[in-house]
């Protein structure tokens, strides 16, 4: 009885916490006063013939943990205009509202006005592309990164098919980019796939699909990620090493510099969790990786605690900081 008292509060405080949100973005105050004007009103039949924003989750999870809820709003919050577009495998058309009324980041998410939760059908989205064939032949209880293996090849037919950027669940927006065809650095190294943006069906991603097939090594961690975004980069131009502050045009694809999306990189990642005696303003920035793979001890995001993190919360995803992290469930990973 207490625990449904307690879900049905929660609930409640999203809806009424979103309300304001609404009420907020029409007076202009809750984000800023530059992006106070009200997206475009849009329909599912538009957001699949529109170039927006595009997350995914390969496992059948209905509840968004507060990160992957943040990642989505703060998106939402940096392009207004554009839509959001949340692919879940665990989304069926059939799903009914009372299978995940009980969701309080599903029911936070739904509400926004530019966020689309669709479901996410392998054998759809591969259709018409060199990764159906690969799908059909591939047995996924044999392969040791199965997981993040299908999501380097749903997120390159997804660009490829609609356009768009490209996001993991663990990126942070905090200022949108106008660049449409980039690539991003992860370090001096390699291209990272976590965030990259492509128009609807550009020449590099269909090279990297048939690259994905016929070099396809899905025992070797990040062989259909990173490493084949850089094989394929590598092959249009030698790409040099980054001179201070500067991104490389690579035949009108910009190869942006780590600072752009990786400030800390990847065996740092415990400096998000940090108190930081002067925040960084992250001015070269566009998004933060917060390299959540890393994350194996679950540190979570404590209200009151002052890292980097929670404070990140509050700027960027200020709705699912207040319902996930201050709310009556308290905080989570």
């Amino acid at each position: 009885m207490l625990k449904g008292v307690k879900i049905g509060l929660g609930i409640t405080f999203v809806f009424l916490l979103v309300l304001v949100y609404k009420r907020s973005r029409l007076l202009g105050c809750l984000y800023s006063c530059e992006q106070s004007h009200e997206p475009l009103p849009m329909q599912e039949d538009d957001v699949s013939q529109s170039s927006g924003i595009i997350f995914v989750e390969t496992t059948d999870r209905l509840e968004p943990p507060p990160l992957v809820s943040c990642s989505i709003e703060s998106a939402a919050k940096a392009y207004p205009n554009r839509p959001v577009r949340f692919f879940m495998k665990g989304l069926k058309n059939n799903t009914t509202v009372d299978s995940v009324s009980t969701s309080t980041a599903f029911a936070l998410l739904s509400a926004m006005e530019n966020v689309f939760l669709l479901p996410l059908d392998m054998e759809t989205v591969f259709q018409d592309t060199p990764l159906l064939p690969w799908y059909h032949k591939v047995n996924p209880a044999q392969e040791r990164y199965w997981l993040h293996v299908s999501a380097d090849g749903i997120r390159l037919a997804l660009i490829w098919k609609n356009g768009g950027i490209y996001m993991d669940t663990d990126v942070i927006s905090i200022r949108p980019i106008s660049l449409e065809n980039f690539l991003t650095a992860e370090d001096v190294r390699f291209a990272g796939n976590a965030i990259f943006g492509f128009s609807h069906h550009h020449k590099f991603i269909w090279d990297c699909m048939e690259d994905f097939v016929q070099n396809y090594r899905g025992d070797i961690w990040g062989h259909q990620g990173p490493r084949l975004l850089t094989r394929r980069l590598k092959a249009l131009c030698p790409v040099t090493s980054f001179r201070n502050m500067e991104d490389i045009n690579c035949q009108n694809i910009s190869y942006l510099h780590p600072q752009r999306y990786y400030p800390i990189p990847c065996g740092e990642w415990n400096r998000y969790f940090q108190v930081w005696e002067k925040s960084p303003d992250f001015n070269n920035s566009f998004s933060l990786h917060v390299w959540n793979f890393m994350n194996r001890e679950h540190k979570r995001v404590v209200a009151g605690s002052n890292t980097l993190m929670e404070n990140l919360f509050k700027t960027y995803c200020p709705i699912t900081y207040r319902a996930l992290i201050q709310g009556p469930e308290g905080s989570g990973p």
